[in-house]
């Protein structure tokens, strides 16, 4: 079992800063590709970017120069250092994580997500 868990979100007003964080903890071999999504009330739930273990990026273009992905291999630590906030940026933070077991067996696994709410 792998568990997800994010920190760092809270209430900012527009134009500030958050960081978010997500820590991977149990039996894991490998993380392989770890990401952040978002979900807002009433909206399904997207993709905000995505890292590789060797940290190759990929952003949606909502957030593209505004928000940086990054990862500690060594830590099994994620983070999104979100910047210039829009109130549109409000919605639950999830944390995802592809990888596999000691044993070999591959797993996805999602965390139970951190709020972020935007003021205008």
């Amino acid at each position: 079992q792998v568990q997800l868990v994010e920190s760092g979100g809270g209430l900012v007003q527009a134009g500030g800063s958050l960081r978010l964080s997500c820590l991977a903890s149990g039996k894991i071999f490998r993380l392989n590709v770890m990401g952040w999504y978002r979900q807002a009330p009433g909206k399904q739930r997207e993709l905000v970017a995505t890292i590789t273990s060797s940290g190759t990026t990929n952003y949606a273009d909502s957030v593209e120069g505004r928000f940086t992905i990054s990862r500690d291999n060594a830590k099994n630590t994620m983070y999104l250092q979100m910047n210039s906030l829009k109130p549109e940026d409000t919605a639950g933070y999830y944390c995802n994580a592809q990888g596999s077991f000691l044993v070999g067996a591959p797993f996805v696994s999602w965390g139970q997500g951190t709020q972020v709410t935007v003021s205008s």
